[in-house]
C-alpha cells in the first residue's frame, strides 16, 4: 500500500478537490483514531468526490457511510469524540446542516466547557458552503455567522488547495471543534503542490494571510472570494489602485493583528462575503478594526455582501453573490471615488 506522504510527493497540479483528499488520507494514515463519516462517503465517494477512494483504502470502520439523518451524524460523532476518537463527519450541503444545529451550539461547543475541561471535542465539521454552481434552494447557502457566534467553536475555511490540504490536518489535529467550510464552486480550482509537504508556507490554523501586497486599500475576504479578491487587484492595478488582499483563513477567532497592520498602513478597509449583510462577519471585522485603527482609518470600513434575503434561484445568483465589478465599486466608495452610492451621497 502506498503510504500518505508517497502520495503527497506525486500530487503535482492537484484541484481544491484533491488536496483535500490528499489531506484527509494523511490524517487518516497519521492517526488510526481519525474517522471519516457522511452521506454516501464510502463507495460513492461524496456527491463531490472529496472522500473518494479512501474507504478502499482505510477500510469501512475508518470511512463510515451514514443514515441521511444530520443530527445523528453529529450525535454520533460527539459519542465518538467522547470516546477519544477523532471524528470528521461531513454534511453534504450548506443548508442541511440545521438539523444539526442543536447538536453543534448545545453539545460540541459547550462539552469542553460543561466538563471543567475534563473532556475536548476533537471534531471537525466539514460543510461544503457557498454559491456559484447553480444548485436549488438549501444547496448554496452561507451559515458561517451562525457558528462564529457560537463560543466553543473555531471556523476556518481554505480559499485554495495549498491551504486545504494543511488546514483540514491541522484542523483534524486540533483539540477544538473546528467548523470547516469549503468553497465548493473551487473544488475543480488547481494548484501546483509539488513539494508541499515541506510546509514551507504552512500558517498556524487561526492565522489570516496577505495573499497580495498593496499600498491604498485593505480589501478582507475568506473561502470563495478570495479568487475574486485577487481579480479586483489585479483589475484595479489598471487605474494605479493598490488593493492588499488579506484571506481572513479563520472565521473565529479572527486574526486581527493581521488585518489591523495593514489597515494601519492603506487606511482604508473593504470586507467581501458571500454571507447577507446584517450580521454578517463583515460587520463584526468592521466594528474590530473600528475599535483598534480608528484614528487610522480615513474612510468608514465598507462592506459588499450577499443580499438580505433567503438565496436565489440558480438563474438569480450571478446577482446575489459579490463579484469583480461590485467589490470594485466597493473600493471605489472607500477611495471616495464616483461609485453606487454616489447619487444618495450627494456626490
Amino acid at each position: 500500500m502506498m503510504t500518505a506522504l508517497q502520495k503527497t510527493e506525486k500530487l503535482g497540479k492537484t484541484t481544491f478537490g484533491g488536496a483535500l483528499n490528499a489531506g484527509l488520507r494523511a490524517a487518516l494514515a497519521n492517526d488510526p483514531k481519525v474517522l471519516l463519516m457522511g452521506e454516501d462517503i464510502g463507495k460513492l465517494g461524496g456527491v463531490f468526490r472529496i472522500t473518494d477512494g479512501l474507504q478502499a483504502e482505510f477500510g469501512e470502520h475508518r470511512v463510515l457511510d451514514s443514515p441521511l439523518a444530520e443530527s445523528g451524524i453529529i450525535g454520533t460523532a460527539v459519542g465518538l469524540a467522547y470516546r477519544g476518537y477523532r471524528p470528521v463527519p461531513e454534511i453534504q450541503f450548506d443548508g442541511f446542516v440545521y438539523p444539526a444545529f442543536d447538536q453543534i451550539v448545545s453539545q460540541v461547543a459547550k462539552i469542553h466547557y460543561r466538563t471543567g475541561g475534563a473532556v475536548t471535542i476533537p471534531m471537525t465539521i466539514r460543510i461544503p458552503f457557498g454559491g456559484g454552481i447553480g444548485s436549488p434552494e438549501h444547496h448554496s447557502e452561507s451559515p458561517e455567522a451562525y457558528f462564529v457566534h457560537t463560543p466553543g467553536l473555531r471556523v476556518v475555511s481554505p480559499s485554495s488547495p495549498a491551504e486545504a490540504y494543511w488546514m483540514i490536518q491541522d484542523a483534524i489535529a486540533c483539540e477544538d471543534p473546528v467548523i470547516f467550510f469549503e468553497p465548493k464552486r473551487h473544488y475543480h480550482d488547481k494548484q501546483d503542490l509539488t513539494g508541499i509537504e515541506e510546509g514551507k508556507d504552512r500558517l498556524p490554523l487561526g492565522a489570516a494571510r496577505v495573499a497580495r501586497e498593496g499600498e491604498h486599500v485593505t480589501l478582507v475576504s475568506y473561502g470563495s472570494l478570495v479568487k475574486t479578491c485577487l481579480n479586483v487587484a489585479t483589475a484595479a492595478e489598471d487605474e494605479g489602485i493598490s488593493i492588499e488582499v488579506i484571506d481572513l483563513r479563520s472565521l473565529s477567532p479572527i486574526d486581527f493583528g493581521t488585518i489591523e497592520a495593514s489597515v494601519r498602513k492603506t487606511g482604508r478597509l473593504v470586507i467581501a462575503h458571500e454571507a447577507a449583510l446584517t450580521g454578517g462577519l463583515g460587520a463584526e471585522i468592521a466594528t474590530g478594526v473600528t475599535e483598534r485603527c480608528f484614528h487610522y482609518l480615513e474612510h468608514a470600513p465598507v462592506r459588499v455582501t450577499g443580499w438580505d434575503l433567503p438565496y436565489p434561484p440558480s438563474k438569480l445568483e450571478k446577482h446575489h453573490v459579490p463579484d469583480l465589478d461590485r467589490i470594485l465599486d466597493g473600493v471605489d466608495r472607500a477611495l471616495d471615488r464616483p461609485n453606487s452610492y454616489s447619487r444618495f451621497e450627494g456626490k
